[in-house]
C-alpha cells in the first residue's frame, strides 16, 4: 500500500515537451515516510542508467510503531528503454501476512500491457490479463524520473501516458509554485507540482498527489505528498540523504 500510494485527456499549456536536464548516471535516495506525525518507514530509492536505457529501484520498509502491528516491506523494479518509456515492472510485496509478485510487460510494439499477478504464500496466480497502451507509456516512478529532465514553469503543465498494467490513462502534471523546503537532507528551493492520477483517472481511490523537485538542474524529488480522506490521513515522503 505505501509504494502504490507513494507510491481522459486534459487540457495543457502549450509547449515542447522535451528532456532539457540530464539524469545523473547513478543516484540513491532515502526517505522518511511520515503518516500521523510519526515515522512509519523509510524508502529507498535507486536511479541508474544503462547503455539500453534505464533501472528505477525502490525499497519500502515499514518501521516503528507502524511495523509492529503491520510490517511491510516492498520492492519495485522497473525496465526503462531508451526514451524512458518503460518496458517492465516488477513489485514484490511482504505487508502483513500477505505476499505477492506483480510483473508487467509492456510492449511497445503490440501496444499490449501483460499483467500477472501470484499470492507467493499459496503460489496461485490471482489476476492475469492484457490491456492495450500507447507506444510509449510510464509506469508511476519512471515517470517521475521522466519529469526531472523536463523544464515546466509554474502555471504550465503536460500530460503523460501513464499505466500501472490493470488501466493506461493520460495523466496531467502541473506546476504549481515556487517554494522553499526545509527537508532532514537541508533547505531547498523548489517547484511544487500536482498529478492528477487519482480520482478515477488511473486510480479510482479519492485523494490528492503532490512533489516538490528541486529548483535546479538535479531536480531532485525531495518530498512527495499523498493527501486521502480523513480516515487514512496524509502520507509525507520527506528527502533524508542523497547517495
Amino acid at each position: 500500500m505505501l509504494l502504490r500510494l507513494a507510491l481522459s485527456v486534459l487540457a495543457c499549456a502549450p509547449f515542447a515537451l522535451a528532456q532539457t536536464n540530464p539524469l545523473p548516471s547513478r543516484e540513491a535516495l532515502n526517505y522518511t515516510i511520515e503518516w500521523r506525525l510519526i515515522t512509519a518507514g523509510k524508502i529507498r530509492m535507486q536511479w541508474q542508467q544503462e547503455r539500453s536505457g534505464a533501472q528505477v529501484g525502490v525499497h519500502v520498509e515499514s518501521v516503528g510503531l507502524v511495523s509492529k502491528f503491520f510490517h511491510v516491506e516492498d520492492d519495485y523494479r522497473a525496465l526503462l528503454g531508451p526514451s524512458l518509456c518503460t518496458e517492465s515492472t516488477q513489485l514484490t510485496s511482504h505487508e502483513g501476512s500477505r505476499s505477492r509478485d506483480t510483473r508487467i510487460t509492456f510492449d511497445s510494439a503490440a501496444r499490449k500491457a501483460s499483467y500477472l499477478e501470484r499470492d507467493l504464500a499459496k503460489n496461485a496466480t490471482l489476476l492475469q490479463h492484457e490491456i492495450e497502451i500507447p507506444p510509449c507509456v510510464h509506469d508511476v516512478i519512471g515517470g517521475l524520473f521522466f519529469l526531472r529532465g523536463v523544464n515546466l514553469e509554474p502555471g504550465q503543465s503536460v500530460t503523460l501516458p501513464v499505466s500501472d498494467g490493470k488501466k493506461s490513462s493520460l495523466v496531467k502534471v502541473e506546476a504549481q509554485q515556487r517554494e522553499d523546503l526545509k527537508t532532514p537532507a537541508g533547505t531547498f528551493h523548489t517547484v511544487r507540482y500536482e498529478a492528477y492520477i487519482f480520482n478515477n483517472v488511473l486510480y479510482k481511490r479519492p485523494a490528492h498527489l503532490q512533489f516538490w523537485l528541486s529548483d535546479d538542474r538535479r531536480r531532485l524529488p525531495v518530498q512527495i505528498r499523498v493527501r486521502m480522506q480523513f480516515t487514512i490521513g496524509t502520507i509525507t515522503l520527506q528527502l533524508e540523504k542523497i547517495e
